[in-house]
């Protein structure tokens, strides 16, 4: 792709049908905008970033891109842990988080009509009002929003229940990299019509379209839940726990883990007094109208399995309490240093095998990496923590960050789970893909974009 204008041609076109106030052509200012939050992600310097308003104005910045030749990178709020929001060196930042209204939410045919620039926890209270919720609840649901999260493929603490973003997503409206305007998709509770369109764009992390609506389907309130701790001396004892939930035929709306060095980081921040000795922790939730039969049944399994002690909530109020562990685990991890976060996901089956060989590669590499787990789903969170003021230690990290993909790929897994692949985890992305997956990439990306200008380097190397 080559550049037919310099940057003041990008703006001088931008600003012709654009309004006061939406583009900014600031370098200091255009550069806070140009990154997300994943660590040692390479940025470029973009010419401009546009605080798009409207749908309009959206074609108009991809009108502009396709006639210059210029590279446009969607952004939501940046929340990424990948990349794939990153700015490249003359290209336009389309930010999207300024549409944020929620146009519809229909409690009859249970569906949001949103922009998406609409925060994942505002959709979330905005169905409660009408006994609703929007299930898909990522970490950082109170900053994200939607249109990142059908970026990203985003997932969350429910999902092992629930499930992820791309089984809500009913149809969205894109714009196509010439600026037409794309409709897929649908609202009705059914529909098989033609190749599945929606699909193709959840998950491409803008190298396809930029949404600019979304039609989302939304579920009944779960009552409550309540939450069992169970705690381990050892990773086999925690994998035949999860194992056995699972075989058992039981569906918690949360099953979530935390590996020793984890456990020990949170004692550590908030003197929670859990014991030195525990080598895994693993929080159960259910949310059925009486959980108490099943939460006491699956506290048996735990034991069964080996859990040197269970505790069970009596009410919500404790079972917030019990949570507050899983909450601190990331900032308790980031205070021993910088943070790379892995998100490999195994089967159910592999996980204990995935903990033991987590363990190993820290080990092998002086490395402390910490493991969060959403156990359900089998997707691990191997974070690394170094200092990148030692280049010994970066480099350390960043051996042990791509030991750690190759052992969940090994393991029958995959590279993202629910984080994406943005520029992190491009260069594994192919290996995962295989010749033949590359190739189809390749020529579904050449199909929408052909000049290469939407989101350029990201997910799939050209």
């Amino acid at each position: 792709m080559t550049d037919t204008g310099g940057p003041e041609d990008t703006i001088a076109a931008l600003r012709a049908g654009l309004p006061d106030g939406v583009l900014i052509t600031d370098p200091d200012v255009a550069a806070s905008y140009a990154h997300d939050m994943a660590n040692l992600c390479a940025a470029g310097r973009p010419a401009a970033v546009v605080l798009a308003e409207t749908v309009e104005q959206v074609r108009h910045v991809m009108r502009v891109a396709t006639r210059l030749r210029v590279p446009v990178v969607p952004q939501g709020a940046r929340t990424g842990l990948s990349g794939g929001a990153n700015a490249v060196d003359g290209g336009i930042l389309l930010s999207l988080v300024r549409m944020n209204r929620i146009l519809e939410i229909d409690p009859v045919d249970r569906v949001a009509v949103v922009e998406p620039g609409v925060v994942n926890a505002n959709l979330s209270k905005a169905a409660g009002e009408f006994g609703l919720t929007y299930p898909p609840d990522p970490s950082s649901w109170e900053t994200c929003t939607i249109g990142g999260n059908i970026g990203t493929g985003a997932g969350g603490l429910c999902c092992v229940k629930y499930g992820v973003t791309a089984e809500y997503v009913l149809g969205l409206d894109v714009v196509l990299a010439d600026g037409e305007l794309l409709r897929t998709g649908r609202r009705t509770a059914k529909g098989v019509a033609g190749y599945d369109l929606t699909r193709l764009f959840v998950g491409a992390e803008g190298t396809l379209g930029v949404v600019v609506r979304a039609t989302l389907a939304l579920k009944p309130t779960p009552p409550p839940a309540l939450v069992l701790v169970a705690q381990f001396d050892s990773t086999v004892a925690v994998g035949r726990a999860v194992a056995a939930i699972t075989a058992a035929g039981h569906v918690p709306s949360l099953m979530e883990l935390m590996d020793a060095t984890t456990v020990r980081a949170v004692n550590d921040l908030a003197n929670m007094g859990l014991p030195a000795h525990t080598a895994a922790l693993l929080m159960v939730a259910v949310d059925t109208p009486d959980p108490r039969p099943e939460l006491a049944a699956i506290g048996q399994l735990c034991e069964d399995a080996g859990a040197f002690e269970v505790l069970a909530a009596d009410d919500a109020e404790e079972s917030a309490m019990f949570l507050t562990a899983r909450r601190l685990a990331l900032p308790a991890l980031e205070r021993l240093g910088t943070s790379m976060i892995d998100d490999v996901a195994v089967p159910r089956s592999r996980l204990a095998d995935m903990l033991d060989g987590v363990a190993r590669i820290a080990e092998e590499h002086d490395t402390v990496i910490g493991v969060c787990a959403h156990a359900g789903d089998g997707n691990t969170h191997p974070i690394v923590i170094f200092d990148p003021a030692d280049p010994a230690a970066a480099a350390r990290a960043a051996t042990a960050f791509g030991e750690i993909m190759g052992l969940g790929l090994s393991l029958g897994g995959t590279i993202t789970g629910e984080h994406g692949v943005g520029t992190l985890k491009r260069d594994w992305l192919a290996r995962e893909l295989g010749p033949v997956g590359v190739r189809v990439h390749h020529g579904i990306k050449a199909a929408l974009d052909p000049l290469g200008i939407l989101n350029p380097g990201k997910v799939i190397a050209s």
